[in-house]
């Protein structure tokens, strides 16, 4: 695999208020693990239902999207619980997915919480983004690739820690529009 294919990185920014406002998300656009080739924005709902199409709408709008190699997701849940249905947002966009976690979801407690909130609907993005599967030191689901082109994307996306680097630029971007500056981890 090339080292300098095209990956977006997607993360949200921090929020306090569940169920209200809008939460910054922010795309970062990396030549393999190494080089900021571009950053993208939009907004969700906080707990909303427009997670898909706003990232859909995002990416299929940028002058990037051509050269997209793969999106890669800080979790599959943007705003708190505004579920991505990552197998609608590879169709509309004809990118690939990879949702990466750095812990095993505690599902029990999401699907609790989901049916909850009424939100039941979500539970079934939850199932169709297929099993998690242990890549290294992280956890991902994937879409549109198999897991061993996704561990090949992950080897040259992660140069410098288990988490890759756009999803680290990502984080620290929406982290510091929101809060004046970055902090936690991707």
């Amino acid at each position: 695999m090339k080292k300098e294919i095209r990956l977006l990185g997607i993360d949200d920014g921090p929020f306090t208020i569940f169920g209200e406002g809008k939460v910054i998300v922010i795309g970062a656009i990396f030549r393999g693990g190494l080089w900021l080739d571009g950053i993208l924005s939009t907004k969700v709902a906080a707990d909303g239902d427009d997670a898909t199409e706003k990232l859909a709408r995002m990416i299929n709008q940028c002058k990037f999207k051509p050269q997209l190699h793969c999106i890669l997701l800080d979790g599959i849940s943007l705003g708190g619980f505004n579920v991505v249905d990552i197998q609608k947002l590879s169709k509309q966009t004809k990118i690939p997915v990879i949702v990466v976690m750095r812990k095993f979801p505690r599902l029990g407690e999401i699907h609790t919480i989901l049916e909850r909130l009424g939100k039941k609907a979500k539970l079934k993005f939850l199932a169709n983004a297929g099993p998690i599967v242990q890549v290294g030191e992280i956890f991902v689901q994937v879409f549109g690739l198999g897991i061993p082109e996704a561990k090949e994307i992950l080897k040259v996306a992660c140069t410098r820690s288990n988490i890759p680097e756009a999803l680290r630029a990502a984080h620290m971007i929406a982290s510091g529009v929101v809060r004046g500056e970055s902090r936690g981890r991707a």
